[in-house]
């Protein structure tokens, strides 16, 4: 049998614009079956003011095009700092290191056609340049996933499912992973799933609208709800939430993505004018609000508990750290599934997504298939991702 080990550093920066996330894995690879071990972790926040000028370019109505150029390449030096700071964290050399592995930051994407001049088109835009990050670091870099899976079919979304299977599937019950990051989605493995029977999407908002009401209802003092402690301080607004609820994406059948062009700054300014004409508390809001992120990925959950045989939900993203969002997730749940967090897998909540796509790097560089066209609905496999080689032997 022929193992190969290699060092691998993945990179996202994710809807809720907080900052890069940088994850070092020691990828073994024995015949084509994967091994991954998470060997460090960091997080780079961004600043406020890096925060507000991505905030505006997300958002179509403000956003400028030089704007968006110059972050482009302003955003892949901090990919690459994040890179070299999490090699030297790890004793490591850029030497050591095969490949980096950058999902980038998303800015636009549009999964629904649009048609111009008699062809259907739809469209994706992540920033931060790996050709930057590859002269900067030297190592060989891989990004820009999502148009490919676009070019045959596919939503561009989502792609974390495609590792969920390798790595999650169980043949003694069905799991769903869930990622609560700006927005929201779950993966569902059946028990003993084969790939084209794993079902994945988007459920809607996660952290995102949280987020701007907590930003609003401290005058910019904080940016998310630290443990959830503001929701907990409230109290669920019932009759408002009922009204949310009706939302016409809860209700459409999956497959489905969305994101900030959907659930954004404009979405949740609305619903924060609804609550001040309704006279709802600061603190009733934002527990409304959480409420509303754990009922709708609850209710897409236990459409699924019986015909896929689902005794697990494991959580990752910054929404696991959300301790009343977490909670209700758990209430919401039928009582023989167990809610578990990303860590009971030994790795972090916060580390999950970037390890993954540390992996699909991986796959695209040793030209393996790395989309599910199950969850994307792509008409067949391809490999994603573009290649900016470095300049080191490794």
């Amino acid at each position: 049998m022929e193992e190969q080990t290699s060092y691998v550093v993945g990179l996202m920066s994710g809807t809720s614009l907080d900052g890069v996330d940088a994850a070092l894995i020691k990828m073994i690879d024995t015949n084509d079956n994967l091994q991954i071990d998470l060997v460090t972790y960091l997080s780079l926040p961004y600043s406020r003011e890096l925060k507000q000028k991505l905030r505006e370019i997300c958002t179509p109505e403000i956003a400028k095009i030089a704007d968006i150029s110059s972050m482009n390449m302003y955003l892949a030096e901090i990919f690459s700092e994040a890179t070299l700071s999490i090699i030297q964290q790890a004793n490591l050399t850029p030497q050591d290191i095969l490949l980096v592995s950058s999902h980038g930051q998303t800015i636009f994407h549009q999964p629904a056609s649009i048609n111009i001049e008699g062809r259907d088109i739809t469209s994706t835009l992540q920033i931060g340049d790996i050709a930057v990050i590859a002269e900067r670091t030297g190592i060989t870099t891989v990004g820009d996933f999502r148009t490919r899976d676009m070019a045959v079919g596919g939503g561009g979304a989502p792609l974390v499912p495609y590792a969920d299977h390798m790595l999650y599937t169980n043949k003694s019950h069905g799991r769903v992973l869930v990622n609560i990051g700006g927005i929201a989605n779950i993966t569902v493995l059946p028990k003993g799933a084969t790939a084209s029977e794993v079902i994945a999407y988007d459920t809607g908002p996660g952290n995102m609208i949280i987020d701007a009401f907590v930003n609003w209802a401290t005058n910019g003092k904080h940016d998310y709800d630290r443990e959830g402690a503001i929701a907990a301080s409230g109290k669920v607004n019932e009759k408002w939430l009922t009204k949310l609820l009706a939302y016409p994406f809860f209700h459409q059948n999956y497959p489905k993505s969305t994101g900030r062009e959907m659930f954004g700054t404009q979405f949740a300014r609305i619903l924060w004018e609804e609550a001040e004409h309704l006279a709802i508390s600061l603190e009733d809001r934002i527990a409304t609000i959480t409420a509303l992120t754990a009922r709708t990925i609850a209710t897409e959950i236990l459409k699924f508990i019986e015909s896929a045989e689902i005794e697990e939900v494991i959580v990752s993203g910054g929404g696991r750290h959300n301790l009343t969002l977490f909670k209700s997730l758990q209430v919401y749940m039928s009582d023989r599934v167990s809610v578990v967090g990303m860590e009971a897998y030994e790795i972090s909540a916060d580390a999950k997504e970037t390890v993954i796509f540390a992996l699909l790097g991986y796959q695209c560089l040793k030209k393996k298939t790395n989309n599910l066209p199950a969850a994307t609905g792509a008409k067949k496999a391809v490999v994603m991702g573009k290649i900016a080689w470095g300049n080191l032997i490794v």
